[in-house]
């Protein structure tokens, strides 16, 4: 069989950053607006009061510390508490095209590719911009880049999705050279006014390049021995925006128009599934858990990612073994998995094998075994 590397990944930072303390103190601005506005309905037992969050609170239930946003003074107005973004003419480049273009010329960059050396883009990520022409097309476009391109969804696992299409698309010969990009503008479709949730996501955009091992000239590569895919339904994590909310003459401000989830029910039963599945993947190829050197995984609660590496090891591990960013840049949907595989994977010697693996919505999981080569 064709062997498949990854070589080359990039990485697009948005420039303003919310500290916690920053978001909490527009969070709580906006809970006393709120709380005022409704005092007679409050007084009479008709509407509960909104609470004030707390740096504390974020990070006890998250480990969150920053996020990245490509706006800023939209999401801390609390008259607003949403993005404020410009829209673009047809003729322009679009938002998310921009950031996939930053983030994929990294990658070719450290690849030691063009564009024109590239025959397939996908845009991998939660929630896309519009329904058409593709993202990926215009990302295509954009870089020079030949064949085709496509757009996909499948929530936070997103990327490793892509990322298993990107390799069988070079085992079987259908594309040589194929372009992953994860623009995840999740500042966009996160409710800021929710106390449970306001502090999860960030923005960002990812990149990975996917190519045949024997045309690869990187000075780094990492051969892909394997991935593994599953989904099973849940409506634990859910947005109900889409296309038919106007034909349905629903509201479109209404709270299931934005992320939402049961965030204690998507730890339970969560965390068990990423380790049964990374573990059952691991066992497919003849490996065991603590043969893995560096565990790449989604950044979403740093509780859920220190119990799932418990499972596999059955004991504590150091950032060396499971390194973090969810500190940094929050939850980036399906992005995290592969900005803590394109921020940490020094170190590991030629022959160590590293694991990325994303789990979310769907629930969807998606692991992809590597080793360095």
């Amino acid at each position: 069989m064709r062997s498949v590397v990854i070589s080359g990944t990039g990485l697009y930072q948005p420039p303003f950053t919310i500290t916690n303390a920053e978001l909490v103190e527009s969070f709580n601005r906006y809970v006393d607006l709120q709380n005022a506005q409704h005092a007679e309905a409050i007084a009479a037992g008709e509407r509960a009061p909104l609470v004030h969050s707390s740096v504390e609170f974020i990070e006890k239930a998250s480990g969150i510390k920053q996020r990245y946003v490509l706006d800023k003074a939209g999401v801390l107005d609390p008259t607003r508490m949403y993005p404020r973004l410009t829209e673009r003419p047809d003729g322009e480049l679009s938002l998310m095209a921009e950031i996939a273009v930053d983030a994929a010329r990294q990658a070719l960059a450290a690849a030691g590719k063009t564009g024109a050396d590239v025959d397939a883009v996908y845009c991998a990520a939660a929630n896309m911009q519009r329904a058409y022409p593709a993202m990926a097309v215009e990302i295509q476009q954009a870089l020079g880049a030949k064949g085709y391109g496509f757009d996909m969804n499948v929530a936070c696992s997103s990327a490793t999705f892509a990322i298993e299409q990107a390799v069988n698309a070079v085992r079987c010969g259908s594309a040589q050279c194929v372009l992953v990009v994860n623009p995840e503008i999740t500042s966009a479709h996160l409710e800021w006014k929710d106390r449970d949730c306001h502090f999860i996501f960030g923005d960002v955009c990812t990149a990975v390049l996917i190519e045949a091992a024997d045309t690869c000239t990187a000075p780094e590569r990492w051969e892909v021995l394997g991935t593994k895919l599953v989904t099973q339904f849940s409506n634990a994590i859910r947005n109900n925006f889409g296309f038919l909310n106007r034909s349905e003459d629903s509201d479109p401000n209404a709270r299931d128009k934005t992320f939402r989830q049961e965030g204690r029910k998507v730890f339970k039963e969560v965390v068990p599934m990423a380790a049964a599945h990374i573990e059952a993947h691991l066992g497919s190829l003849q490996m065991a858990p603590t043969d893995v050197s560096r565990y790449w995984l989604h950044q979403a609660n740093l509780g859920m990612n220190q119990l799932i590496i418990k499972k596999l090891v059955g004991g504590e591990v150091g950032g060396d073994v499971a390194p973090l960013i969810l500190d940094e840049f929050a939850n980036t949907a399906s992005a995290g998995s592969v900005i803590a595989f394109h921020k940490h994977r020094q170190g590991l010697s030629a022959g160590e094998l590293g694991v990325i693996c994303s789990f979310g919505a769907g629930y969807s999981i998606g692991s992809v075994v590597v080793k360095k080569q």
